[in-house]
């Protein structure tokens, strides 16, 4: 007999429910404002460079309280590419899940290298131009 934990569509809906919590502290908690209770970046504290991902909190508390603008600003590669990829990915894992299929998508070498090459690429970009 299979335990919950065991079932397929464990892993997915786990991972919504810490999503979905952090999301419900990030609605009343601006990470515009200094002073806040949020991790820092632990690239940018050691190196004081923006990684491909700096800027990710701020874009979704902009996503979640409806300012698409100020969410490309805060970062636009993650928004443009990121976040469609997350929903795809996460969609597909989940509904797997819940047909009890375990998922597990496959890049390749070359799918890896792009995504590799477009996040190096991006954050050079953002720290030379600023």
């Amino acid at each position: 007999m299979r335990t919950l934990r065991a079932h397929p569509a464990a892993p997915p809906l786990g991972t919504l429910a810490a999503g979905l919590a952090g999301a419900a502290y990030l609605w009343g908690t601006n990470p515009h404002q200094a002073g806040q209770w949020l991790p820092r970046c632990p690239f940018n504290l050691l190196t004081g460079l923006l990684c491909p991902a700096c800027g990710g909190t701020r874009m979704t508390y902009d996503l979640m309280h409806g300012d698409v603008v100020a969410a490309f600003h805060d970062n636009a590669l993650l928004l443009t590419l990121g976040v469609p990829a997350a929903a795809y990915f996460g969609g597909r894992w989940l509904v797997e899940g819940l047909r009890g299929r375990r998922y597990r998508p496959k890049l390749g070498k070359v799918g890896t290298a792009v995504v590799l090459g477009t996040a190096v690429a991006w954050a050079v970009v953002r720290n030379l131009v600023g």
